[in-house]
């Protein structure tokens, strides 16, 4: 189901939203929201899985019973909040990316954004928005790209390039036009690492910048960048350049990851580390007993795509084949209760 086509490129966030309650509509899909699972769990007896599910404040449990069970809780699925030694001393609010509504709370404040993603370099430029006086650490190399190149999105430019062009050389392009575009960013304090953007993605998982108007605001010095933070003290951070500087606030742009071994109790397919299946892209999408994963290759929106259509398709094998060795019968599988529905 592609965007409406009086969608922009980058769709608002309450375009979005819409789009996602109208596929719902479409394809007759009832979300279960301020719903979590507890446990998950797979019935050799049964033969089937077990979704053991909580409300949002521990109560209305609930049990699913399943055939087949799709892991799609992604690579995003939990806050990274950093341990930094001095955070029970600094006194001001320290907030993950996953918290923050909008600037508007920061507005006149002086606050540090530690992480130079995506969300750290939107957030920043939020905070300029609302008055607020940011900064950002920068500890890692980062790619920062146009949002555009050519007149088409960077990302979809990207995709059209591979189809005839090797990688690297893809790269090598896309490194061109941001230098024509928006300079040396080595001179603001973000360095570029030693692979290239796209190369560095399907290695790493690391996703590349693409600026939204965060890097004038540094050119022009309404947003500084910082070093790596040494330790906080009350109400002031000190850097392992040996500088200590007062702020008001912290916002952590510090990621995310799997959650998968928490709820889910199975340990083949998972690795316990990291949340990710063990067996690496392109096979990773498929584990035991009708077990599934959608959304862990480490490669976007793409490589969901690829996991989401092999899924499908060997559910309706699976299907298929089920249904020739049943005997028909009236009526329905599972009773439904309060406490479970198939």
């Amino acid at each position: 189901m592609p965007f409406p086509n009086d969608f922009p490129t980058y769709p608002t966030k309450q375009q979005f939203i819409q789009y996602l309650e109208d596929y719902a509509t479409k394809f007759d899909i009832s979300p279960r929201f301020n719903e979590g699972v507890a446990s998950a769990e797979f019935d050799s007896k049964l033969g089937f899985w077990r979704v053991r599910t909580t409300g949002a404040k521990g109560g209305d449990e609930m049990e699913y019973v399943c055939r087949w069970l799709i892991a799609a809780t992604g690579e995003n699925a939990e806050a990274v909040v950093p341990k930094l030694e001095g955070m029970a001393e600094f006194g001001g609010p320290i907030r993950h990316t996953s918290l923050y509504k909008s600037g508007e709370e920061f507005r006149g404040k002086k606050v540090l954004v530690v992480g130079c993603g995506n969300s750290g370099m939107e957030v920043c430029l939020d905070l300029c928005n609302h008055n607020a006086r940011p900064s950002l650490v920068v500890r890692d190399t980062v790619h920062v790209l146009p949002r555009e190149m050519l007149g088409k999105s960077t990302f979809g430019l990207s995709m059209l390039l591979l189809k005839w062009l090797p990688i690297r050389l893809v790269d090598r392009l896309l490194l061109v036009v941001s230098r024509l575009l928006l300079g040396n960013t080595s001179r603001l304090g973000l360095d570029r690492p030693k692979l290239g953007p796209l190369e560095l993605k399907n290695l790493s998982g690391k996703t590349p910048v693409l600026d939204v108007g965060t890097l004038a605001k540094i050119k022009s010095g309404d947003i500084e960048v910082r070093p790596a933070i040494k330790r906080l003290k009350c109400h002031a951070i000190e850097f392992i350049n040996g500088r200590t500087e007062n702020f008001d606030a912290i916002v952590l742009a510090t990621g995310y990851r799997s959650n998968v071994p928490i709820w889910l109790k199975e340990g083949d397919m998972f690795s316990k580390e990291d949340g990710l299946p063990r067996k690496p892209f392109p096979n990773g999408w498929k584990g035991e007993c009708g077990l599934y994963a959608v959304g862990f290759t480490k490669r976007g929106i793409l490589g969901a795509t690829m996991d989401a259509k092999r899924i499908a398709e060997d559910i309706e094998r699976c299907w298929k084949a089920e249904a020739k060795h049943c005997t028909p019968f009236k009526g329905s599988l599972f009773p439904l209760s309060s406490s479970s529905s198939p």
